[in-house]
């Protein structure tokens, strides 16, 4: 299930998904799971882990995830693609946005503007609205220039904002393998400067609005039962070292988190799962 990106091996794992961009189907946004999981809170007033989640375009899974997340932890979100891709009239016609520069607002009254009954009908309004109201616009993960502070005026609006203002975090979830896969390589790419550990983890999300809703249900439970952990482990480590990203202090959690995985996968065996240790 785990691979450490210093060995030199990496796990065998099955061939990543068609390169195309997935594109949201026409659920609305208000679809609703089943079953709704049952979601343990964070411990209130309690130590928190700094969450990042990730899909291609940052705009339907790792929004959900964000959105849901940011009511308990800091959290910030990013994509992986080399532009943002909105489905458009046709397969071969989407609507493809720049990462960092563009808005969910200046998405959404474009095509709001250039057919409202289309877009209102396959979600993606909806989706855009929900986006602008989370963050300014869509962040690609590997220009995001990991320690520097997170402290300009717009970033201080998005949701989950309060705790990520070091611009580091302890946790990254992807919603898709082909984005787990770009984070681990750029994360080896860099050359770990900060010497700071992170643990990677994929859950595979069907990118659909439905299956966003319940891929960010899952997350958050998974959030919540390694959020548990970390609080145990760091009351028995000191919270200084812990806090400082200390590797040797944070071993007891390292050691932990497959079992931890191990656990939440049984519950959501239809969220396929992968996780690795890597470093900033």
């Amino acid at each position: 299930m785990s691979v450490d990106p210093r060995l030199a091996g990496r796990a065998s794992k099955p061939p990543p998904p068609p390169p195309m961009e997935s594109a949201p189907d026409s659920h609305t946004m208000d679809a609703t799971s089943e079953e709704t999981p049952q979601i343990p809170p964070p411990t209130d007033g309690g130590y928190k882990l700094k969450f990042c989640t990730v899909c291609a375009s940052n705009n339907n899974r790792s929004m959900e995830a964000h959105l849901q997340l940011s009511a308990h932890y800091p959290v910030i979100s990013f994509g992986t693609g080399s532009l943002v891709r909105l489905p458009g009239p046709s397969i071969s016609q989407p609507n493809v946005y720049n990462f960092n520069t563009t808005s969910y607002n200046s998405m959404h009254d474009e095509l709001a503007s250039k057919d409202p009954g289309l877009y209102k009908r396959n979600g993606i309004l909806a989706m855009l609205d929900r986006n602008r109201n989370v963050k300014y616009g869509p962040e690609r993960f590997q220009d995001w220039p990991v320690g520097n502070p997170r402290m300009n005026d717009i970033q201080k609006t998005d949701r989950g904002w309060e705790g990520t203002e070091g611009g580091v975090v302890d946790i990254v979830i992807t919603c898709e393998e082909r984005c787990w896969d770009s984070v681990v390589d750029d994360l080896i790419n860099r050359g770990a400067p900060l010497n700071r550990p992170v643990h990677v983890f994929n859950v595979e999300i069907k990118d659909n609005h439905e299956e966003a809703l319940k891929g960010g249900q899952a997350i958050l439970d998974l959030a919540a039962r390694l959020n548990k952990a970390a609080n145990e482990e760091r009351e028995v480590q000191g919270s200084e070292n812990w806090d400082a990203g200390n590797g040797k202090a944070r071993g007891g959690f390292d050691e932990r988190v497959p079992e931890i995985l191990a656990e939440w996968q049984e519950k959501y065996p239809q969220l396929p799962a992968l996780w690795t240790l890597s470093w900033f």
